[in-house]
């Protein structure tokens, strides 16, 4: 019982030490960065405002959200907290300016966070094909991976081609440098990580897991993450010459051994350094690097942040 106390008290002082840190270096650094004070009238239509027809694929800060279905997982007040890492709707999300999601399913098509279960993911591509119809110029990373632990939907990459067909963007290499509108109307890029069926082909209409890389940590650190985060992405080619995705998450995880296992108060730990992350980025040369930028509980400020960096590259400023 003591040497349990005793490694909380330690796991304790270390998050205290990693929030002060991260206190430290946002006050020493700030959050300023090329287009910080961009402000978009209308998130909903983010992308649309930059001119689709200058506007590359490559170019783009992608703000997404990290398991982006679970804002109904499990049951509320009970199981809802350890798994629940959105608030909103995959429509409200998409509204709001998300532009990349993250799904996991299991066998019978239901969303899941590990072993906690929400809706059919028919829902959520009704509400994606819900914004495509109210938008015209908006382009969605759609990622879908069948959770750990679980079997393949049977016959999923069908029902993805059924469902979204006449939205989607073709797996091709030369999509990072084309503009949104040399895509229309095409516009979702859809990415299908299977565990066992056979994974996309090239030239289909979906895109193979390699397509879409990072580099996750499980830590609930957030000091930690953020650094860890900002190597990995200095490991990467830049945007202009990669022919993948390349996401990066600023969030950090609930452990087991610690008494807060609840998601919110644990990723609000980094939550509130997304600016400040990108500012870093520049501060240490990286900046052509980003590209994909997720988090949980997206707000518009992070979709501010991420369209922000977009205009400046658009503008030749970043």
């Amino acid at each position: 019982m003591g040497g349990c106390f005793s490694k909380q008290v330690e796991r304790r002082k270390a998050i205290s030490t990693e929030k002060k840190t991260l206190v430290d270096l946002n006050q020493n650094g700030g959050c300023d960065f090329p287009g910080s004070d961009y402000h978009p009238a209308d998130r909903k239509n983010w992308m649309s405002a930059l001119n689709p027809d200058v506007l590359r694929i490559n170019q783009i800060v992608w703000p997404g959200t990290h398991d982006s279905a679970t804002n109904k997982i499990g049951f509320p007040l009970v199981t809802r907290p350890f798994a629940q890492c959105q608030s909103l709707s995959i429509y409200e999300q998409l509204k709001i300016g998300a532009r990349v999601l993250d799904i996991r399913v299991q066998e019978n098509s239901r969303v899941c966070h590990g072993i906690l279960l929400t809706y059919s993911v028919d829902v959520v591509i009704n509400d994606v094909k819900k914004f495509l119809q109210e938008t015209q110029s908006e382009i969605i990373i759609l990622e879908i991976r069948t959770e750990y632990g679980h079997d393949d939907p049977p016959d999923f990459d069908k029902y993805l081609e059924d469902q979204l067909g006449e939205f989607l963007i073709h797996q091709d290499d030369h999509v990072f440098n084309k503009t949104i509108s040399e895509l229309l109307p095409k516009r979702v890029i859809c990415v299908w990580k299977p565990r066992k069926t056979p994974h996309p082909k090239a030239g289909g209409p979906l895109w193979s897991s390699g397509y879409l890389k990072d580099n996750w940590i499980d830590t609930d650190l957030p000091s930690t993450k953020f650094e860890s985060n900002l190597k990995y992405l200095g490991e990467q080619p830049p945007v202009s010459s990669r022919k993948y995705f390349y996401r990066v998450e600023n969030t950090v995880t609930p452990q087991a051994d610690n008494p807060i296992v609840c998601v919110k108060p644990v990723t609000n730990r980094i939550h509130p350094y997304a600016r400040m992350f990108i500012a870093q980025t520049f501060v240490r040369g990286i900046a052509d690097r980003l590209q994909i930028f997720s988090t949980d509980f997206i707000d518009g400020d992070f979709v501010d942040a991420c369209a922000g960096l977009t205009s400046a590259r658009v503008e030749g400023k970043a």
